[in-house]
């Protein structure tokens, strides 16, 4: 088996369970037999272009989705074109994304995967897989697609959630002026949850984390960070280190 046919299906399973579908219910709408179904998500047979395209109606993504394959070893470090000068988060295709929910006292982690747009040239968009995580393991995943703006210190993602478009949230990251493979951000917008506002302090990484007590720890607002930030008129705050 290839490593484009195992992440296809990788694609299909995440996207799959995202929209609460078993492998029967998958397999009965793209007239497949369960065992078939099961084979695409682990790799063990590829998945032809008709078939592909039937199960991604089903999933309401596109097949960009489920074929944009960025290998792992590549994303971290494959510049994206015009950015050489910029540090590598302005650099990279894939980032790394935490942040620490009070309301539900769960970290959650995600993965941004960035993309030029076919036929725009220096336009760039991206996909944003969340995860929550709790003691028992990760439970559900969210999944947003959006545009991509660079400036000289700021990185910014909009992002609309793929299963509530009412749901916008804005991501920033923020350039550091030293080479190190971390960085901070803000992420901001409307809850679909509870439809307040609200605003996570994150940690941007190159390469996945440990997601230890001590890593939780930097996920917290500071009082400093507070003072940096209070001029961005954040309405709701509830994880404050105390």
């Amino acid at each position: 088996m290839s490593e484009f046919t195992c992440y296809v299906g990788e694609q299909i399973r995440k996207y799959r369970k995202a929209g609460k579908l078993t492998l029967q219910d998958l397999a009965d709408a793209i007239h497949k037999s369960r065992a078939t179904v099961c084979k695409y998500e682990n790799g063990e047979i590829a998945v032809d272009i008709e078939t592909l395209y039937e199960i991604s109606q089903v999933l309401q993504v596109s097949m960009t989705q489920l074929t944009t394959y960025l290998p792992e070893e590549k994303t971290e470090v494959s510049a994206i074109p015009d950015r050489k000068q910029k540090s590598p988060f302005f650099q990279a295709r894939r980032l790394y994304f935490y942040f620490y929910d009070g309301r539900y006292r769960r970290t959650k982690d995600g993965i941004i995967d960035i993309y030029e747009k076919t036929g725009e040239p220096g336009q760039y968009e991206a996909t944003l897989s969340i995860c929550s995580v709790s003691a028992n393991g990760r439970s559900s995943e969210i999944f947003y697609t959006g545009k991509v703006l660079y400036s000289d210190m700021l990185i910014r993602f909009s992002f609309v959630n793929q299963y509530n478009p009412l749901e916008e949230d804005l991501l920033y990251i923020f350039n550091p002026l030293d080479l190190r493979d971390f960085t901070t951000g803000l992420l901001c917008g409307i809850s679909s949850a509870d439809l307040m506002p609200c605003a996570f302090k994150c940690v941007i990484t190159l390469k996945p984390q440990e997601l230890t007590e001590e890593f939780r720890h930097q996920l917290l607002f500071t009082k400093k960070d507070l003072k940096r930030w209070e001029q961005m008129n954040m309405l709701l705050v509830d994880n404050m280190e105390k």
